[in-house]
């Protein structure tokens, strides 16, 4: 190795990594180092880019042979975690006086080896002797190899330290701990990993087992608010529907004991009151739509009775089971077509009544012309109307009396198209008021078939019918209250309607029973019974005819006359009943309402 410069100072230059020997016969730990030219610039680009000490890498002790010193054979001590040697080595350069500055300098390669090692139950880092080695500097180049020696021992010591480290902050404590083997045994999962899961199916049915309610994975635990729907859809909606569809029915049953009770007798004293006084006077308007409803059912009525039910019935009833369903479904299109454009047509023929009744004499004849014009319109409106609720109760009818369970299918399969016709619709709570009131249109519409049915057996059923007819007719009147039921309960559910909507419903229609809003009339229950009234008296009818004795026609006009006082004298009690007991229910409603109402404020 070339001789540095007399003027240098003494340095060291601590470079990584082991050397190698070039020798194999040299007896030193470490051969020296090159001293050409390229040695020495390898040194000096190692030198570069080590700016200052760097802790050689800990590698465990793999090579084959090697043994730790101080460990006997058949030592029971924990093995000891193997390092592998860290060498380094320390080149020294130093100048023996000021006198020998232009002399060579010596390099000393000093090994050093380090080992951890158990003592007392607390690992820490011992630093061997440096092995023999060269010098050709006397006594202070051997002091500058041990105090080099002794830093690395301590850099490699802290080096070790787990803080300095950054590993691992556990301390291993006792002998035990100190088997790396062992403790990755114990610790297979120190990095984190994602185990593998068992796959073995008598483990995993265990684990499905104790593992609890696996549906509890899928669906979400409730709170008292869906208790509280729960409860609303089963309980409080179906409770409050019927209850309102029951009070409707009764105002419904009102209107039409009206129409057959009130319309004739107020039409019997404007005569009379025409005859006693000898004075045409111009009709008020409200006698005028008397007069006009009084025409479109005595025609609705004969119009009827030119119909042969029995050519119908039997024409009807030779059809299959899937045309019955198809005919029922097309009548009852129909019946709610008649009845969005009846009222229509009533509301326009009332308006001309007014019109006429407050016309001056110029405009008489013109409005006249309108009036009659407007009452033809709805007698042929109210006419088909009344046909098609014939043709419906005629269809129900060779239902109840088929024998191959027609009714049930029919029954079911319009029943369940009402429900998907609603339910999985967006309804708001004004639409949902107008769906109620024409559930109760249509209950009402049933119990006229029924009566039809009813009739239809009197005249030509043989044998025991009587129980067969209400089985059928209960039966009916059933499956029209749980499919309402049902309809109103996910209506309300889906639109998040709660069930104080139908007590609304049923304060409006107690209103409307005791005229406390005659202005308001948009919420109002409207039904026209003229049809119903004109398949009523058609059925009824030839049950009277069977009632009169055989004899001289004068006898046979007394009979009539006498069964018609007779029925309206008891249709008048009935219409007086009803009225009266309504007007106490909804005034007594009304009442509990408002007491609610003042207590929740």
């Amino acid at each position: 190795m070339s001789l540095r410069s007399g003027g240098r100072q003494l340095s060291f230059e601590l470079l990584a990594g082991d050397l190698t020997a070039d020798d194999a016969d040299d007896t030193s730990p470490r051969s020296l180092p090159e001293t050409t030219s390229d040695g020495q610039r390898r040194r000096r680009r190692r030198s570069n880019r080590k700016r200052g000490f760097r802790s050689p890498p800990i590698e465990e002790a793999a090579s084959e042979g090697e043994q730790p010193r101080g460990e006997g054979k058949g030592d029971d001590a924990a093995a000891a975690f193997r390092v592998s040697d860290l060498r380094s080595t320390v080149e020294t350069v130093c100048d023996s006086s000021e006198a020998e500055r232009s002399a060579a300098s010596c390099v000393t390669y000093v090994g050093v080896e380090l080992r951890q090692r158990s003592i007392s139950g607390s690992a820490r880092v011992v630093a061997a002797s440096p092995e023999d080695g060269t010098s050709s500097c006397g006594s202070s180049t051997r002091e500058s190899a041990a105090a080099a020696a002794a830093a690395v021992a301590d850099v490699a010591a802290a080096a070790w330290r787990p803080e300095a480290n950054g590993g691992v902050k556990k301390k291993l404590e006792k002998e035990e701990s100190l088997d790396w083997e062992k403790y990755m045994k114990e610790t297979s999962n120190i990095l984190g990993e994602v185990e593998r899961l068992d796959n073995s199916p008598f483990r995993y049915f265990l684990g499905e087992l104790y593992g609890g309610n696996s549906l509890r994975s899928t669906i979400a635990v409730g709170n008292e608010k869906k208790r509280q729907r729960v409860y609303n859809s089963m309980f409080h909606v179906p409770w409050r529907c019927e209850r309102l569809i029951v009070a409707g029915f009764f105002v419904c049953l009102d209107s039409f004991l009206s129409l057959l009770t009130i319309m004739p007798a107020r039409i019997v004293v404007t005569i009379w009151r025409l005859l006693k006084t000898r004075k045409f006077l111009r009709p008020n308007a409200a006698d005028l739509s008397d007069y006009g409803c009084f025409i479109v059912l005595s025609l609705g009525v004969a119009s009827l009775q030119m119909i042969d039910i029995s050519l119908i019935y039997h024409v009807i009833r030779g059809q299959s089971t899937i045309k019955l369903y198809v005919v029922y479904n097309v009548l009852e299109i129909f019946d709610k077509l008649c009845q969005s454009f009846g009222e229509d047509v009533l509301q326009v023929l009332f308006n001309s009544a007014e019109g006429l009744s407050a016309c001056s004499t110029d405009n008489v004849t013109f409005e006249l012309m309108r009036f009659l014009l407007d009452e033809a319109i709805a007698v042929v409106a109210f006419v088909v109307h009344s046909f098609v609720l014939l043709a419906q109760a005629i269809t129900l009818s060779a239902c109840i009396i088929a024998h191959n369970n027609a009714l049930l299918a029919l029954l079911v399969s319009n029943n369940f198209a009402e429900i998907k016709s609603n339910v999985f619709k967006r309804v708001s709570k004004e639409n949902l008021h107008n769906l109620v009131y024409y559930d109760i249109i249509e209950r009402f519409h049933i119990t006229a078939f029924l009566l039809f049915v009813l009739a239809q057996n009197i005249l030509e059923a043989e044998g025991p019918w009587f129980d067969s007819f209400l089985i059928n007719a209960s039966f009916v009147f059933l499956c029209e209250v749980f499919i309402d039921a049902i309809k109103h309960s996910f209506l309300a559910k889906f639109n998040e309607i709660k069930p104080v909507a139908y007590s609304e419903f049923l304060e409006d229609l107690c209103k409307q029973i005791l005229n406390d809003k005659p202005d308001d009339r948009q919420k109002d229950l409207t039904f026209i019974p003229l049809a119903p009234a004109c398949v009523v008296i058609r059925v009824l009818t030839p049950v009277y005819a069977t009632l009169l004795p055989a004899g001289p026609f004068i006898w046979r006009i007394f009979w009539i006359l006498l069964w018609s006082v007779l029925t309206y004298f008891m249709l008048a009690i009935f219409k007086i009943l009803v009225g009266l007991i309504l007007r106490c229910l909804a005034n007594w409603y009304v009442n509990l309402r408002l007491k609610r109402k003042q207590h929740m404020d």
